[in-house]
This record gives C-alpha cells, structure tokens and sequence, in this order.
C-alpha cells in the first residue's frame, strides 16, 4: 500500500491489519536481553501478572533482580520495557520502515515479552500504535465500533477497561503487524511465549502544549505590556466586573500571543524535542577533543554517532533573509536550511556528510558534540558503545 494511501484511508481514522509487513522478520532482541535490560537502573520497565481466577491484575516497576525471572511462573505474566530503540541500536534500525511519517511524532520502541496467557488487559491507547510481532504468537482483539465506553476498572492499578466487547480478533505471527489509531480498546494475550514490539506515535495533549505554552510566554514576557484602560469611564456599579473590563482582559491576553509564525515555530521545536524524554544528554567527563583532531579522525575513516537520547528536528524559518532552525533536545540553532536538514537527519555523520557542511554547520557539529549529542566511533563499535552511552 502506498504511504500516502495508508494515511488518507487509515492514519488516525480506523484499524489496519497488515500481514507480513516485515516479511522473514528475526527479532533483534531475545527474551534474555530484554530481562537484562529491565534489570537496569536507567531503563523504565514494568511487570505485570494476571490472576485468572480473580481476573485480578498485579504491576510492578523495575529495575528488578535477575533471580526473579527464573522465579516466575509459566503462564501468565507481561514485562515491558519503554525505549528500548534508545538502548538497542538493531531495534532502532526498525525505525527507518517508518519514515512516512514525521520522525518527531515517534515516541518510542516498546518491547514486551509474554508468558503463554500474559496480557495487560483490555485498554485504551490515546496515541497512534504500531503492534509488530517479533516472536511468538498473539491474539488481538480490538473494539471498532462507534462510540466504545471506556470507563476504566475501579479494581486495577491499571487503567483497564471496565467494558470490552470486541469486534475483531487475529493471531498475529512474526513479521505481522497491526496499527491502531487513538482511542480504539483492544487486547492482547500471547498465544505462545512472544515478543512484541510497539512502535508508539505519541501527540502531546492540548493540556501540555498548552502548559509549556504559558511557561514561556510568562518567562518572556515584557512587564511594560499590562492591562490598560484609558477609555475609562464612570461604572455604573464600582464592584461589577463589565464587559468592557473583559474585552481589555481579551486585549491584554492577545498582546502576550506568539503572533510570529517564528517564534511560535521556535516554541514547538524546543518543545517537541523534550517532549516525553526518558533521558537526559549531558557533555562526557573525558576532555574533549580538539576540532582539528576529530576533523583528522573523520578523514581517516571514523564517525560521529548521535548520542540515542538525542532527538533532532528542523524548520524553515518564515522571515524573508532569516536561516533555518535546527533544534536540538530543546535548543534551537540557526543554520541554512540544508545544513538543518542534513543534521536533523544525520544519525551518523561520516566525512561526506561533514564536507558537505557550510562552516557554520559544521561549527555546529562541535557544539553538539561538546554538549554529547554526538561522539566520536569507528563502524565496529557503534552497536557497543551506544548502549553504554543510553
């Protein structure tokens, strides 16, 4: 199906089962390395078991212990672990199939593994999914009628649904995929033990936009721009609260409005690039290198390899002889449009990309590079040396 099909029939609007979407897929990662990964401190990772005969659901949060897993029992219990593209370098590659949509719209990789029977219960998403099958089989069930009540249980520490009456059901085998938009209930349970990957498309609410909005018009804002009333005139009752006071409020609010597509554009790219992190970029402890040592390195073959907690974008900028922005985990920098593309893109930046640079692009590189967005590898340990710096 073409991506463009797919977006007007499907994205945000209703279901799509899509069978061998990753034909002879081999899961990047085993049952073993997600309960090593789920066993560190850094990592954001949850246990979830079911008691069938009183359809109670238990959850846990990690970091847990090794000796826990082989103490498990054989049916019925879920571990999830958030990010896992920000650790794993062969589940990142996964991300590229998704290209058709907007990369900063991608949250995540989430990869759960399921006992026979394990399940996280009947629930509601408010953000579009990607459900791929790794390993194993699972059984969906998913709710696309109109209008599905979505009251939650009042017995879960889950926000499980109180009500679920499918209307679809597949077995999905590895490769098979299933993307759900918003808002539609649905529910797993593993046929087998299974590994299952969801590529998470989260949109922040109107209640956090709107929130980090008026964080920084409040920190940016002129103390001279104040209510003002000059037209005044006599009250008919002094304690009243007019309609003209209110239309001043209305004015007064309208002046603080990021009316400059710029600097609201500058906003969101700030925001979006911080939105939802798990981690943090912070400079290295070593002593950095020398520009003139890393462009030495660069010509004898190395790389530098973004930091996988590091999430870029770019615009282009409205105002007529004004550059691009790129933005960077929530700095912005001000680059001609081809450097900001090219970086935004760039998760590696070899001599190609960085002679292709404009001296202020590559000015740039060194200043993300002392903030630890990028660091200097060879190709043969990319895969080792990311998971060390997640």
């Amino acid at each position: 199906m073409p991506a463009a099909q797919f977006l007007r029939d499907y994205w945000q609007k209703r279901p799509l089962l899509i069978r061998n979407a990753f034909p002879g897929l081999v899961s990047p990662i085993q049952p073993e390395d997600l309960a090593g990964l789920a066993c560190e401190e850094a990592a954001l990772s949850r246990l979830i078991q079911h008691d069938r005969a009183s359809d109670r659901y238990s959850l846990r949060h990690g970091p847990f212990e090794e000796a826990e897993f082989p103490a498990l029992p054989h049916q019925d219990w879920t571990l999830l672990v958030q990010d896992v593209d920000k650790w794993d370098a062969d589940v990142a590659a996964l991300l590229p199939a998704f290209d058709f949509l907007p990369r900063w719209r991608v949250d995540d990789i989430m990869v759960s593994f399921a006992a026979p029977g394990g399940s996280v219960g009947a629930h509601v998403d408010q953000y579009d999914v990607f459900l791929l099958q790794a390993q194993g089989h699972r059984r969906w069930q998913i709710d696309a009628g109109p209008n599905p009540p979505q009251e939650f249980r009042a017995d879960a520490e889950l926000k499980l649904l109180r009500e679920f009456a499918p209307s679809h059901e597949w077995v999905l085998g590895p490769g098979d995929m299933l993307y759900l938009p918003p808002g539609v209930p649905h529910h797993g349970v593993a046929e087998d033990a299974c590994l299952t990957f969801s590529v998470g498309m989260r949109a922040p609410s109107s209640a956090e936009l709107m929130g980090d909005y008026i964080d920084t018009l409040a920190a940016e804002a002129d103390e001279s721009l104040r209510y003002r009333d000059p037209d005044l005139s006599p009250p008919t009752d002094p304690a009243e609260i007019d309609a003209a006071a209110m239309t001043r409020v209305v004015e007064a609010l309208n002046t603080l409005r990021m009316n400059d597509p710029d600097r609201l554009g500058d906003w969101f790219g700030r925001f979006i690039t911080v939105y939802r992190a798990a981690g943090v970029v912070s400079a290295g402890a070593e002593p950095a290198r020398s520009r003139i040592e890393i462009e030495w390195d660069l010509e004898q073959g190395a790389s530098l390899w973004r930091h996988p907690w590091s999430r870029l974008a770019w615009r282009r900028a409205h105002a007529k002889g004004q550059a691009a922005r790129l933005y960077v985990s929530g700095q912005e920098y001000a680059l001609a449009a081809k450097d900001a593309q090219a970086l935004a893109n760039a998760v590696e930046i070899d001599q190609a990309v960085y002679a292709a640079l404009s001296e202020a692009g590559r000015a740039c590189v060194h200043e993300l590079i002392a903030g630890g967005h990028y660091r200097l590898g060879l190709d043969d340990d990319e895969g080792e040396d990311e998971g060390e710096d997640a």
